[in-house]
């Protein structure tokens, strides 16, 4: 997807991953990460939990800097899905290929191609090298892109670095998602993995803010390619003082040092626990394992199906033709471009942390202001109800919700019904 790839299909699957754990039913009940709330947990000033045994939850507090560090690769995800969008045209013009839809679809989609390559590796880099050395490796390439795009005088220079940078995008975000979880305190895990669909349409919404000047400034185009290297370097620095995934340090045999990045994310008192939940459930998973084939067949065949499903009738929304496209589109039809995609990008920021449930879809219109009104209290109400209602109720709530507010904009279509589509279609939008 423009802001969430097929992360699953990324990891290599197996039961003794972190990212993918079976649990015995008799430890089913201590497992911190389950669906349902635990009774037993209270909220305290310092934003945990209660418990047995420390008496209160890990602070969220301390993995709150690891987390925000982690979605910066997801943050540049998004710049690079914007960042063509405004400028195409003038990096049509400097570059010869003006008028050449072919060129110029090439230089949006081969991005894409090059994240696919990324996103197949991205597993096995991340459990060979680590989570902290995945993220810096990802970023290598997308700084190299960045200056190539920035600095090329041809299409093909063009297609190597977006090629590269794809490269980057489908290395880095897969690895985020899977940080984010082991990072985590459960209390708080499903808001935070909320922070990578919300930062990837930060770096959406700032591409288009970048990319503003573009009419007036020549080839600021090029600035809008260096741009993305900056915050692509600040991660690359950062990592080094986040913590590395106690889950891997585990399984590489460094237990004490998976000790230690414990105690940095929940605090001291809350060490044992986390490695005696963490020995259980490795406990639980030497019995068996999962090949590869087995995805594709069996009981793991519904789940697989049912994620990668979802995923893809986002992609066949038609939303990624918005992030791409959108400047033309709205020239078109005579909006000034730059306006309308500042708007665009508030209204999918805005939307995003639902869109993290129910992988929604934004329809865009001339109603913006009002969009940003109703989207607003929904998307503090999902990261709210996150983590207590459980992700499936929240999942099956909003599609049905948006296959109603869809089917409202459908018959809106109709013109034959006057003044009545309008009221259709604007309030199937704010549903």
């Amino acid at each position: 997807a423009s802001d969430s790839p097929f992360y699953c299909g990324a990891m290599r699957w197996k039961l003794g991953t972190a990212a993918y754990k079976r649990v015995p039913s008799r430890d089913a009940a201590m497992d911190p990460d389950l669906e349902t709330p635990d009774p037993a947990a209270e909220k305290t000033p310092d934003g945990g939990g209660g418990g047995a045994g420390a008496g209160a939850g890990p602070s969220w507090r301390r993995s709150l800097p690891h987390v925000c560090v982690a979605t910066v690769t997801s943050f540049l995800f998004g710049y690079h899905t914007g960042v063509v969008n405004e400028p195409l045209e003038s990096i049509s013009a400097d570059l010869g290929f003006a008028g050449n839809t072919l060129a110029e679809g090439l230089v949006v989609s081969i991005c894409l191609g090059g994240a696919f390559v990324g996103c197949l590796f991205s597993g096995s880099v991340a459990d060979g090298i680590g989570r902290r050395r995945a993220f810096q490796l990802s970023t290598l390439p997308m700084i190299v892109g960045a200056a190539l795009s920035a600095l090329t005088n041809s299409l093909e220079g063009m297609l190597f670095g977006r090629l590269l940078v794809g490269a980057g995008m489908g290395l880095g975000p897969p690895v985020a998602s899977l940080y984010i979880t082991e990072v985590s305190p459960p209390s708080v895990r499903g808001m935070y993995g909320s922070f990578v669909q919300i930062a990837t349409c930060l770096g959406i919404l700032f591409s288009l803010l970048v990319g503003t000047p573009v009419k007036d400034i020549d080839r600021w185009w090029r600035v809008c390619f260096w741009v993305s290297a900056v915050p692509a370097v600040l991660q690359a620095i950062a990592m080094e003082f986040c913590v590395e995934s106690p889950q891997w340090l585990y399984k590489c045999g460094r237990t004490n040092e998976a000790e230690m990045q414990f105690e940095k994310l929940l605090g001291p008192l809350h060490v044992k626990s986390a490695m005696a939940e963490l020995s259980r459930s490795e406990r639980g998973d030497d019995g068996e394992s999962v090949k590869f084939s087995e995805l594709f067949y069996g009981r793991h065949f519904n789940v697989v199906f049912i994620g990668t499903t979802l995923f893809a009738l986002q992609q066949l929304s038609g939303i990624n033709s918005v992030f791409y496209f959108s400047s033309t589109v709205f020239r078109s039809v005579g909006v000034p471009s730059s306006l309308a995609n500042i708007c665009m990008g508030i209204a999918n920021l805005l939307g995003e942390p639902i869109k993290a449930v129910c992988s929604s879809t934004a329809l865009l219109y001339s109603v913006a202001d009002l969009i940003l009104l109703c989207s607003l209290p929904g998307s503090i109400i999902a990261m709210l109800l996150m983590d207590k209602l459980g992700r499936k109720m929240l999942l099956v709530g909003s599609f049905f919700f948006m296959a109603f507010s869809m089917g409202l904009q459908a018959i809106g279509a109709n013109r034959h019904l006057g003044s009545a589509s309008v009221y259709l279609s604007v309030g199937g939008i704010l549903l």
